[in-house]
Order: structure tokens, then sequence, then C-alpha cells
């Protein structure tokens, strides 16, 4: 039983700092892990991600605002439209077949890294300093995001992100930081929402969660201090190996 904490405890740490680097909270590279590495169902697995999601999103939350003010004009109606759309979302998951959901989830994190590098290697490098469009707009991000997070557990921060830098014209950091304000209401929705439908292990969960809680910060500080093109890419990398461990468990 100790050994079991210490293992989960130690994944947790590994993971954290992942999630703090990319301001996705961890959840993301913990499905493929737990559903690979210890059996558990796509729908548990991603439950199961969340109990270590939620609290690591929040102190990363904490620790981007801190550094760079994240302006909540633009944050609220991502937060307000991701957090209603994450239950639907949920509700969906927890009914469809494990394999829909996997496969999905690797087409899924597929699209999202080829929409990346697209933008990564097809335009100019640029230091944008705000968004380009208005309130309204970040509402239909927060619904497209929070439904997708909710799906498949992983908060929606990993498809805010990119459409933050791409489409609205924000910097990596000012969209990660965007992103954990997105991720921090969704995540906490979509987890009751497994809970309620038995589809988490908390005794795998909260060693995981408490592993993370003492590595994200040192995750965020190391975002802040690489260059905005090498941060783009090592989230590339990082979402082709989440979909290759997924591939190879379904």
């Amino acid at each position: 039983m100790l050994m079991d904490f210490v293992m989960y405890s130690a994944l947790g740490v590994a993971l954290g700092a992942m999630g703090g680097l990319f301001g996705i909270g961890g959840g993301l590279i913990a499905i493929p892990v737990l559903g690979l590495w210890f059996g558990l169902d796509q729908q548990m697995a991603q439950g199961t991600a969340l109990v270590m999601s939620v609290p690591n999103v929040l102190v990363a939350l904490y620790r981007y605002n801190q550094r760079n003010r994240i302006d909540w004009r633009q944050a609220l109606p991502l937060v307000v439209m991701s957090f209603c759309f994450a239950w639907l979302g949920a509700m969906l998951a927890v009914g469809l077949d494990q394999r829909v959901i996997r496969w999905g989830f690797v087409g899924f994190l597929l699209a999202i890294t080829l929409y990346n590098l697209i933008k990564l290697y097809g335009t100019v490098g640029h230091n944008p300093k705000g968004a380009r469009y208005g309130w309204p707009w970040f509402g239909v991000l927060g619904a497209v995001a929070g439904t997708t997070g909710g799906l498949f557990g992983v908060g929606g921060a990993v498809v805010a992100a990119p459409v933050l830098t791409s489409v609205f014209g924000t910097s990596q950091i000012m969209a990660q930081g965007l992103s954990l304000a997105l991720a921090a209401p969704s995540t906490s929705v979509t987890l009751l929402t497994y809970a309620a439908h038995q589809e988490v292990n908390w005794l795998m969960g909260i060693p995981m969660a408490i592993g993370g809680l003492l590595s994200i910060s040192w995750g965020v500080k190391v975002a802040h201090a690489l260059p905005e093109r090498v941060l783009r890419g090592l989230y590339c990398g990082f979402l082709l190996i989440c979909a290759g461990l997924l591939a190879i468990k379904a």
C-alpha cells in the first residue's frame, strides 16, 4: 500500500511538472499512462486523471496570474461557457463505448498537433500583445473547449491554447494563462460528473494529485524561461507522444 502511494505520487510529480510547463494540468499525459501501464479503461483513466488535474490547474492558474496578469474581461466568457458545456461533454462521455472515446481522443490530439505544427512552421514568428477578437468570440471558444474537455477529460485547455495563439493572436504565455482560467471550472464539473458515475479511482488519483502539487510551480517557471517557438515545439511533441500512447492502448 505504501509502495503504491509512493509510485503514484512520483508519477504525479512528473505529470505535474509537464502540466505546469504546457498549462494543461498534467491530465492529458496521465490518461494514456493510466490506460496503457495501469490497465484502466478510457473513462476510468479520464476520471482518475481529473483528480490530479483539478488542483494542478488551480495552482498553475495562480502562478501564471502572478507572473502575467490574466485579463479577466477575456477570461470570464471562457470560464462561464466552458463550465456549462463541460458538463454536457462529460455526460456524453460516460455513456459512450470506451473504444469510441479512445480513438476519438487519438484523432483529437493528432488534429491539434497538426494545427500547431502548421502555425509553428507556416508563419513568421511575432510577439502579439493582445487578442484580435472581442468577448463574444471568447464565449464561443469556451463552449467548444468545454465540450471537448468534458468529453475527453482534459479541461479544454488543449483546444483553447492553440486557437488563442493562432486565431485570436495572443502570445503562447497569454494563451496558456487564459486556458488555465477556462480549465479551472470545467475540470471541476467534469470530475464531479465522472465521480457520480463511479468512473474515478481515488486511491490512485489522490497521491498523483499530491505529487503534482509539488512540481507544477517548477513547470510554470520553466515555461516562462523558454523562447516562444521552443515552447510551442515542445507542446507539439508532447501531444504526439500522448496520441501514440493512446493508439497503442487502443
